[in-house]
């Protein structure tokens, strides 16, 4: 287990950060879990048997301090970091013209800062393992759609994956983009399943997985996933 390998999964509690968070450690990995609710990781930890090579850490994605504590709190338990996925992340549903204004803050900082942070406090870690940052955007960040400001957030993410690759390719560190379409997630609770066929979260973590376990010198920088049916 010494030298199996580590991912760190911010809001890796529910949704596709859990589902990618059992596939890798089904694949031998070690796995940190971020979120903000605590109750939730020890949920999700005892759903699992309670792994020796899970670690759980509650912390806020959006703010440095609590995803540097993470970082060197799960090099301090496993003694390496070979991948981060940032997959924390909300959305008010509603449209930059008729919506609330008091959700904006914490969706913006959630889903666009968050990943810049995570980025930051591993970057050192990942240089030594020449490891992977994986970013979970959105079909929503490559598709505009009427007054959709969540969309605008994903669209950051898009600009922000390749962004990173350009400087932490010669780092010898890869990026990679999973961009999901419509995924049957708790992303939807309070508003409703959107009409359709739906992925699952496991699907999108296959994906996830697939990305992370190429071949060594391979880089896969993205992969969108949308269920058939899915026009936009």
């Amino acid at each position: 287990m010494t030298d199996s390998p580590v991912a760190l999964i911010t809001g890796g509690g529910s949704g596709i950060g859990a589902a990618v968070a059992r596939q890798l450690l089904e694949a031998g990995h070690r796995v940190a879990v971020t979120g903000r609710g605590e109750r939730r990781l020890r949920d999700f930890a005892a759903e699992l048997g309670e792994p020796d090579g899970l670690l759980t850490v509650v912390g806020n994605t959006a703010e440095y301090e609590d995803v540097r504590a993470a970082v060197d709190g799960t090099l301090k338990a496993f003694g390496r970091l070979d991948i981060v996925i940032a997959n924390a992340g909300s959305a008010t549903h509603d449209s930059v013209a008729e919506g609330d204004p008091a959700g904006w803050t914490d969706m913006v900082l959630t889903n666009v800062l968050g990943p810049a942070l995570l980025i930051r406090a591993s970057i050192d870690a990942l240089k030594e393992t020449r490891g992977r940052i994986v970013l979970v955007g959105s079909v929503a960040g490559f598709v505009p759609t009427p007054g959709n400001l969540y969309g605008a957030t994903k669209w950051a993410v898009t600009g922000l994956a390749e962004n990173t690759r350009r400087q932490v390719t010669e780092w010898g560190v890869g990026v990679t983009l999973i961009a999901p379409g419509r995924v049957e997630t708790p992303f939807w609770d309070g508003n409703g399943l959107p009409p359709g066929q739906l992925l699952t979260a496991d699907q999108i973590a296959d994906s996830v997985v697939w990305a992370i376990r190429q071949p060594a010198g391979v880089d896969v920088n993205t992969v969108v996933v949308r269920p058939l049916g899915q026009p936009n």
